[in-house]
């Protein structure tokens, strides 16, 4: 019987995707207004809705308002009570998810297609009738101020904080630290206020995901499609705010008790729709993006300052944030920083080899498609293209910019957007005598 013998000290030939077979969505405006986006696919049994509001923590008239307005959607309704709704969504296998962004408000409900009936009528009455029940929110709220002191104790969270407000001021929503006081500030009438505002069928968009049918669209339709819903129809205005940087180069958070340090460099980046975005996305990931990346394979794997490091673009409205990351003992501050540095001359002044930046695309090129594959993910996917106000053609003028770029354009751009003066440095942890 002859077969195929294979020669392993050969490395198997590594493909490019020519391109990606993303699915664009079926789009159509509902009755009332609403657009409805359809991702049919998948073979399991499983539906995903997302009901996008638009109006998050830039609406708010004061911190924490949007999140606790959307929390609070889940914690008892006209038809039901919270332990109700928790009951409910468990007995028919749903999982709902609730989250507030700068921009937008989002619920997310999981359901089988066979009790999709039975959860759309919970999900309906979270949307369209929350109570804002005060007894739950107190809960709610003390749990939360909890957490935040809890938090406030962790150095990685205050050098979190202490960057954003560096970066952007503390006038601006993305620099503005919630403090403990504005937790017992929030009060049924306020959350009332935000989602009156914010919570209808002018300001809402819909993704249906997974395996969808008529029916489904069609009780989608039903429910959320065809009568005005809500009370206040005025779409949120379109809000600006200008980063007030700090001049400060080197902010110390101090923690007396803390084992170690959390060191956050960052400075504003570009914006999404910048012509050299997709580009700097391929720099920032050989920078700091993947385990393979400049600053582990130097700072990690050969000087041993820190079990991980990494950078990346946080994806704030507007222009961003180059954020890098890392925790390190007390001694380790000064070098670890010394070596971010170090990094961004060699990728201003030489070229990267062929075999890293080969290495680097591969690596995003099979990222690209694994973020694909599902249809949850897809429906994340074109969600963020539409929340960030970007085109159908991203994807696959993602896949070209990693595909294209060349080393000598890797070395301009870490000169143009690596700007080193323009690096806050936050550190906070145990002072160094």
């Amino acid at each position: 019987m002859s077969h195929l013998s294979v020669n392993r000290t050969i490395q198997p030939e590594i493909l490019e995707p020519e391109q990606l077979a993303i699915q664009i969505p079926e789009r159509r405006i509902l009755p009332n207004g609403v657009s409805l986006n359809v991702i049919n696919a998948g073979e399991n049994e499983v539906i995903r809705i997302d009901l996008l509001m638009k109006g998050g923590r830039w609406q708010q008239s004061q911190p924490l308002q949007a999140l606790f307005a959307n929390r609070m959607l889940r914690e008892g309704t006209e038809r039901y009570s919270a332990a109700e709704i928790a009951e409910k969504l468990d007995y028919y296998g749903a999982w709902l998810e609730l989250s507030s962004a700068s921009e937008y408000d989002f619920i997310t409900l999981y359901s089988l297609n066979k009790y999709l009936p039975q959860t759309l009528d919970v999900l309906e009455s979270i949307v369209k009738e929350p109570l804002f029940p005060e007894k739950e929110l107190d809960i709610i709220v003390n749990n939360n101020i909890q957490q935040f002191l809890i938090n406030t104790s962790k150095v990685d969270f205050l050098a979190h904080r202490g960057l954003v407000k560096a970066i952007y001021g503390e006038q601006h929503p993305s620099g503005r630290l919630v403090q403990e006081e504005d937790y017992h500030r929030i009060n049924p009438t306020l959350l009332r206020e935000f989602y009156t505002h914010n919570y209808h069928s002018n300001n809402c968009s819909i993704y249906l995901s997974g395996k969808v049918n008529d029916d489904s669209i069609r009780r989608i339709e039903s429910i959320f499609g065809t009568e005005p819903w809500g009370t206040d129809f005025r779409s949120p205005e379109n809000k600006t705010f200008i980063a007030v940087t700090s001049a400060e180069k080197r902010i110390f958070i101090e923690r007396s008790d803390a084992l170690q340090s959390a060191v956050r460099m960052g400075m504003l980046s570009l914006d999404r729709k910048h012509p050299d975005y997709l580009n700097a996305r391929v720099l920032v990931t050989l920078f700091g993006g993947y385990f393979g990346s400049r600053l582990m394979s130097n700072i990690r794997e050969e000087k041993g300052y820190t079990y991980g490091i990494s950078a990346g673009i946080m994806p704030y409205p507007g222009q961003g944030v180059l954020a890098i990351n890392a925790e390190t003992a007390n001694e380790f501050v000064e070098p670890l920083i010394s070596e971010v540095y170090n990094e961004i001359d060699r990728l201003q002044n030489e070229l990267v080899s062929d075999e890293e930046f080969s290495t680097v695309k591969n690596y995003m090129l099979g990222d690209m498609c694994r973020s694909y594959e599902s249809p949850f993910s897809l429906a994340d996917a074109w969600i963020f293209v539409q929340t960030s106000g970007l085109q159908d053609s991203y994807f696959a003028d993602a896949l070209n910019a990693v595909k294209a770029v060349t080393p000598q354009e890797i070395r301009e751009l870490a000169q143009r957007h690596l700007c080193k003066e323009n690096l806050k440095e936050v550190v906070s942890g145990k002072k160094m005598s």
